[in-house]
């Protein structure tokens, strides 16, 4: 049983989810965490985390990492990680088909562009569902919240000073082994 659930769950984020690996993170999240209850939030955040320190995109990493701790075993893994692609690739064929018709050219191009606007919502939903008590550590009862600062800085370097994601992330580390 648990495998037709696998395979559900990550067929429907996978015809779901336009945009890539950080616009699935709010269908992965509704699926394991809300209605399967496969995992908790602070489960969710772990295997976030876990899925970007790993090579491959993040959503592949996540349907992996769930198949394998419903299942216990290694065709769990492998069952959600195809069922993720499998939407993926039927598409990719049927848009090699129609790009080769040069009249549906325009059509999808123009289908495209109008998709822009919905993943780039997807993916700031997903950044502000992870904008939560288990991500954020508060130190006292006050103001006093360094994670939102760090979030904030590093939000900052990033985009108006183009800084280096690595070195970013392993600042953030250093001041959080520091003041945590």
């Amino acid at each position: 049983m648990i495998y037709l659930q696998l395979f559900w769950v990550f067929l429907k984020i996978g015809v779901l989810g336009f945009g890539g690996g950080y616009a699935m993170l709010s269908l992965i999240q509704h699926e394991v965490v809300d209605n399967y209850g496969w995992m908790d939030q602070t489960g969710f955040a772990d295997m976030v985390a876990i899925s970007q320190m790993t090579p491959g995109p993040i959503s592949i990493n996540m349907a992996t990492y769930v198949g394998y701790t419903q299942s216990n075993n290694i065709f769990g893994s492998l069952l959600a990680s195809f069922a993720l692609c499998l939407p993926s690739i039927v598409m990719v064929i049927l848009i090699i088909k129609l790009f080769a018709n040069k009249k549906t050219g325009a059509f999808m191009g123009n289908l495209l562009k109008g998709l822009k606007p919905a993943i780039a919502g997807l993916i700031f939903a997903a950044g502000l569902m992870m904008m939560n008590s288990q991500n954020f550590v508060q130190i006292g009862k006050g103001e006093n919240n360094i994670s939102i600062v760090i979030c904030i800085l590093a939000f900052a370097a990033s985009y108006f000073f183009k800084a280096n994601p690595i070195l970013l992330i392993v600042l953030s580390g250093i001041v959080g082994f520091f003041v945590y």
